[in-house]
């Protein structure tokens, strides 16, 4: 570090001594949190916080910025060894004697900015309101050792203020940085490890439910990441397949031009009309629990909980996906809907968790369908349904223009035979795999026909090109299908009700 920005850091670091020093005197929840609701707000998120962790059994477990222990105690409970840090003595104090008596608890005095582990010691890092007072570049050094204190596989769960301050005590000096979620996605996936082989990609981000019911605020945001090894060629010239989403596919512009033909809320083929023929299928009922594994922009999610009194999480990869539903949410007023940037290869959720699985035109950007299906058959309730539409390929051989298109969006595809046979052979029953190419190329005709017709409209929004892409890329679209090339498949399946263990 040069020696002007080394003075300045040291600077800001003893600005915030000074006012932890002050902050801390009591050791309080109040204090911890900056808040005067503190009592309330940390009974109600404690539960949901700890709700979204990994199994922790026999791990060892890394807390920084611990603080006076309001989780230290649980992850004692659970973990084979918790070594909890914090930047003040007196919070270590109170965390020690308020969680001392676990003996699996190393309390650590330390700047995380400064700390020296060992390599590969731990499975799990905690990390809750710490990293939003380190500097962009104290944040990626601190990641890098992360990635380094990490053994492979091994999970790290942060939580943070994005935007503006989470209390409502004023903070009398200004180091804090308020990102947007989207810097910290960028910041955490795009630090390599020291030997370039391993990164953190997303497992889950989300609000934090409580502040939304509470505080009206939903700039609480927290995040699974998981240490992973970087495949050396990336995707298509992103690091990560989430920011090829996002930066390519489904960027901003491209998902509203998508929801402009699909109608309001929809980016997926038939809009409201296939989505309220397939949830038919479903029976719902109210109070069942139902994910949306790939939910766009969340269209069909609020007509699920309105129409039929469900309590849904809406999943998708793509954070542009996420950051427009939960904006659509904010208007819809639908308090039993939830959304979260989550990728399903790597999410975790206890067994038997949902009623409902579904799922629109998004599993085909997975490899290994066969081992999503065996997550998707854990997380459902025995007698849990499951219904899934996806891009699906005709037999092989494919026409040079169809193996172009699948590489070029990097599509992992079968036949709609195949595809029901994966789900048979994880265990599901009464399955249905219905080849729907007909019904998809009507749609398509007549989206193609609504779009010609709103040329105008269209361009007042977007560009020609815009609208050219679209135009093209519909036509190409039947002309594949004409092929038999590409195909549209419809999945209905069921977990048995009498699981034998």
């Amino acid at each position: 570090m040069r020696p002007r920005a080394a003075a300045m850091a040291n600077e800001v670091r003893q600005t915030m001594t000074q006012f932890w020093e002050e902050h801390s005197r009591d050791a309080t929840v109040e204090e911890m949190m900056l808040d005067t609701s503190a009592e309330l707000l940390s009974k109600k998120e404690k539960p949901e916080i700890i709700s979204l962790l990994p199994c922790l059994d026999g791990l060892n477990v890394l807390e920084l910025g611990a603080g006076i222990g309001r989780y230290t105690g649980h992850l004692a409970k659970l973990a084979k060894k918790v070594t909890a840090v914090d930047f003040m003595q007196n919070f270590i104090d109170k965390n020690r004697q308020d969680n001392g008596y676990h003996g699996n608890i190393t309390f650590l005095q330390a700047d995380v900015t400064v700390l020296d582990l060992p390599s590969h010691s731990y499975d799990f890092i905690f990390s809750n309101w710490l990293f939003m007072y380190l500097t962009d570049a104290e944040l990626v050094s601190l990641t890098q050792k992360m990635m380094g204190w990490l053994r492979p596989g091994g999970y790290l769960f942060f939580r943070e203020s994005c935007f503006y301050q989470s209390g409502d005590c004023e903070r009398t000096f200004n180091p804090t940085v308020y990102r947007t979620p989207a810097h910290y996605n960028h910041l955490m996936t795009s630090v390599t490890s020291l030997t370039g082989d391993n990164g953190f990609e997303i497992v889950m981000s989300k609000s934090v439910q409580t502040y939304i019911k509470i505080k009206k605020n939903q700039n609480q945001v927290c995040w699974m990441l998981q240490k992973v090894l970087r495949a050396p060629e990336g995707h298509q010239g992103y690091v990560t397949f989430q920011q090829f989403l996002d930066n390519h596919q489904y960027s901003r512009r491209g998902i509203l031009r998508y929801e402009k033909i699909f109608g309001e809320g929809f980016v997926s083929t038939g809009g409201l009309e296939t989505t309220k023929e397939f949830i038919s299928m479903l029976n719902l009922v109210p109070g069942q629990r139902v994910i949306d594994v790939g939910c766009g922009i969340g269209g069909g999610d609020f007509y699920m909980a309105k129409m039929y009194g469900v309590e849904v999480l809406g999943m998708d990869l793509s954070s542009n996906m996420v950051e427009i539903a939960m904006e659509r949410g904010i208007k819809e007023k639908t308090p039993t809907v939830q959304f979260e940037i989550g990728d399903a290869t790597r999410r975790i959720f206890p067994e038997a968790s949902f009623d409902v699985l579904y799922s629109r035109d998004t599993i085909l950007h997975i490899n290994d369908k066969g081992a999503l299906f065996k997550r998707f058959y854990s997380w459902l309730k025995p007698g849990g349904k499951l219904l899934i539409t996806d891009y699906c390929c005709g037999e092989r051989p494919w026409s040079p223009a169809f193996q172009e298109y699948v590489q070029q969006r990097g599509y992992i595809l079968y036949t709609p035979e195949e595809y029901g046979q994966f789900l048979q052979k994880v265990g599901f029953v009464k399955v249905q795999a219905q080849d729907r190419t007909e019904q998809f190329v009507n749609f398509l005709n007549m989206e193609l026909t609504r779009t010609q017709e709103i040329k105008q409209e269209f361009l007042e929004s977007f560009s020609e090109e815009d609208y050219n892409y679209i135009i093209d890329g519909w036509k190409e679209k039947l002309h594949r299908c004409s092929l038999g090339d590409q195909r549209w498949g419809l999945f209905y399946a069921e977990k048995p009700q009498d699981i034998i263990s």
